[in-house]
C-alpha cells in the first residue's frame, strides 16, 4: 500500500474546540478532491502534556488518512463515552469533520 501525499499546495481549514475544558486549535489539509489528507491539532499550552499527545495523535490520523483509512474508520476507532460522545481532542476533531462535509454533501 502507497502514501497518497498531500500537494504542496492545499486548502486547509482552521477552527478552535474545546474539549474536557481544554482549548485546542485544528487545521486540516484536503486532497484536490476534497478528501481529509492531514489533521494538525494542538493545545492552547505548546509543550504541555496535552499538546504533546494531540500533535503525536495528529500525525498518526494524517499519516492513516493518507494510506488509505477512511475518515469513519478513524472516528469509530477512537475512545468514546457510554453516549457517544468523542472522549479525545481528535475523536471530537474528526466528529466536527464528519459534521462538515455532511453538510457540505446534503447542501
Amino acid at each position: 500500500m502507497n502514501r497518497e501525499r498531500l500537494p504542496n499546495r492545499r486548502v486547509a481549514e482552521t477552527f478552535e474546540v474545546e474539549v474536557n475544558g481544554l482549548r485546542y486549535t485544528a487545521t486540516v489539509g484536503r486532497f484536490v478532491d476534497g478528501r481529509i489528507g492531514e489533521i494538525f491539532v494542538q493545545n492552547s499550552k505548546p509543550g504541555s502534556t496535552s499538546d504533546c499527545y494531540m500533535r503525536d495523535a495528529s500525525i498518526s490520523a494524517s499519516l492513516a488518512l493518507q494510506y488509505g483509512c477512511p475518515l469513519e474508520t478513524l472516528r469509530r476507532a477512537l475512545l468514546r463515552d457510554p453516549r457517544g460522545t468523542p472522549s479525545t481532542p481528535i475523536g471530537r476533531v474528526l466528529d466536527l469533520l464528519a459534521e462538515l462535509d455532511d453538510n457540505m454533501e446534503s447542501a
